[in-house]
């Protein structure tokens, strides 16, 4: 068959290797100059830092298969991720530990003690439960901490009020009653040691690839057998039912001589500073020689525009009308499968988004080997 794969990210490269192995013939498109989606990484050439240009990326993950896959095209340097929070002029390690509690309320507690502590302060949810972020964190961390920590924040990075957020966004940061500093807890946590660029590039040189940048691919897809769709979902079909709602970011660049914060990221809760985080990215190498200079990128957060990268999407209450009609006229259409972050309007990890490309691989490799009908999605929008 000839395969049509638009978007060079990590879904569409994982997506186009499987089907190139299994004798498909591949066109993966990409309107970027280069390879690997927001997960794009790039050698300084002023500097020699390498630099994540979309803001950091960690592959952390305890799922096997997708560690094992990703070693066959790169070297996996183990780097254990950590994150400081400046919340006035204070310093605190995140996810919140032992130790950000009691430097926060100037105590010594233990575990056990802790936790009787933000009991006493927990606001009480509502009878059927969390309804929202703002709801779900007054409920299990308090006022103090919320509003330190995550209320000014959040309203940057989304750009709406934390109660109109669902509860499940606070599960990405846990409240720990340890003094463990590390951001995540997963078996695996490693960073290519040439880049994520380079690590897709080798997953998309295979024979049967044709790979073209700087090429727009627009439905319909005339001269191929099946579209694999890592886009926006509402773009395919030109916005019928109009745009879903996304964040983008921009990154304002800075050096500076030496070590500038000692952390690969350290964010910025208080509201009246506008930028959420400032990432510094000689950090994300500790193997490599100490540089000269250092690369920082200061993040700002804002509502995509036309034109604009998307980077996470929204999941407001029109999105979800919108999102259900869209998801209704892809299951009524035939010759495309939709994939990712955009495609399935799905905010994910980079290891689930690596898993859930196998998995839809696999899918389209038995479908079309059996002549029958790809599906439209393998992992339905959520």
């Amino acid at each position: 068959m000839r395969i049509r794969v638009v978007g060079a990210g990590f879904s569409g490269a994982v997506i186009a290797r499987e089907l190139a192995e299994a004798g498909h013939a591949v066109t993966v498109l990409d309107e970027r100059p280069a390879v690997a989606g927001n997960c794009r990484t790039e050698r300084d050439p002023a500097t020699g830092v390498m630099l994540h240009l979309h803001g950091p990326h960690i592959l952390h993950t305890d799922n096997e298969v997708v560690w094992a896959y990703l070693c066959r095209f790169a070297q996996m340097m183990p780097f254990r991720h950590r994150v400081v929070a400046r919340v006035g002029a204070r310093a605190f390690a995140l996810p919140m530990n032992l130790l950000t509690l009691n430097q926060f309320f100037d105590t010594a507690l233990s575990p056990d003690e802790a936790r009787a502590f933000l009991a006493e302060r927990a606001l009480p949810p509502p009878p059927e439960g969390a309804r929202n972020m703002e709801e779900a964190a007054l409920a299990g961390m308090g006022e103090a901490l919320y509003r330190a920590f995550f209320e000014g924040y959040t309203r940057k990075q989304w750009g709406v009020e934390p109660r109109a957020l669902p509860a499940s966004i606070l599960k990405r940061l846990p409240l720990r009653f340890t003094y463990e500093s590390d951001y995540f807890s997963h078996r695996f946590q490693a960073i290519p040691r040439a880049g994520y660029t380079d690590l897709v590039a080798r997953m998309l040189d295979h024979r049967n690839i044709a790979l073209c940048l700087g090429q727009t691919a627009e439905a319909p897809a005339d001269g191929f057998d099946h579209t694999v769709w890592s886009g926006p979902l509402d773009r395919y079909y030109r916005n019928e039912f109009g745009p879903l709602s996304y964040r983008t970011l921009e990154f304002e660049r800075f050096e500076f001589a030496g070590d500038y914060q000692g952390v690969a990221v350290m964010n910025f809760c208080d509201a009246e500073v506008p930028f959420t985080r400032i990432t510094e990215h000689r950090h994300f190498a500790p193997w490599e020689p100490a540089p000269a200079r250092s690369v920082c990128f200061r993040e700002f957060s804002r509502d995509a525009g036309p034109g604009d990268t998307p980077y996470y999407p929204l999941h407001l209450v029109g999105d979800q009308h919108r999102l259900a009609r869209y998801v209704a006229r892809a299951r009524a259409d035939s010759g495309v499968t939709f994939v990712g972050r955009l495609g399935t309007y799905s905010y994910i990890d980079m290891d689930v988004c690596v898993a859930r490309a196998l998995e839809t691989a696999a899918a389209l490799n038995t479908s079309l080997a059996a002549g029958a009908p790809p599906p439209v999605f393998v992992h339905a929008p959520i």
